[in-house]
């Protein structure tokens, strides 16, 4: 018993204290301070280069933004919502007469495809999301709570 409990806080802890993604890297750290708790090879949207400017663009969004809430029950294995678009966003959109589109996630591996992750994750096949293998997906959710910033850069 001692050893479930002195384990306990292990588990309900979240470590990281921020995600930082490199998208010409194809790569995305967490960081508790400024050490490296882990790194991820990463597959981003079909268009990865540039900003999402727009519903449908493929684009996975540039800049700061917030891991707000957790999906145990996603079509994609588990996943966690990124704060796109945020109010900048959703101007510029209205500005060219568009929407900015939503539902941005970290996520696993479309549920029933996870074996697939070995070939999938060499390749950019989001909608604009950033994927991961569902192993790693686990980790993740382990170490990130939700409130957690994220910075998304080329």
């Amino acid at each position: 018993m001692w050893l479930l409990l002195w384990g306990l806080p292990t588990l309900c802890w979240a470590a990281v204290d921020k995600v930082v993604v490199d998208k010409s890297a194809r790569e995305m750290r967490l960081l508790d301070g400024e050490q490296v708790v882990a790194v991820y090879a990463i597959a981003l949207g079909g268009s990865p280069q540039g900003h999402k400017t727009q519903e449908g663009d493929q684009k996975t969004p540039e800049g700061r933004y917030v891991l707000d809430y957790k999906n145990e029950s996603s079509s994609y294995y588990r996943s966690m919502h990124v704060s796109y678009p945020n109010e900048a966003d959703t101007q510029q959109a209205a500005e060219r007469g568009g929407s900015p589109g939503g539902l941005i996630m970290v996520h696993g591996q479309r549920n029933g495809f996870g074996w697939l992750a070995p070939v999938l994750q060499r390749f950019d096949w989001t909608d604009g999301c950033i994927a991961l293998t569902n192993a790693e997906m686990d980790e993740f959710m382990s170490l990130v709570a939700p409130g957690t910033p994220i910075d998304i850069r080329w």
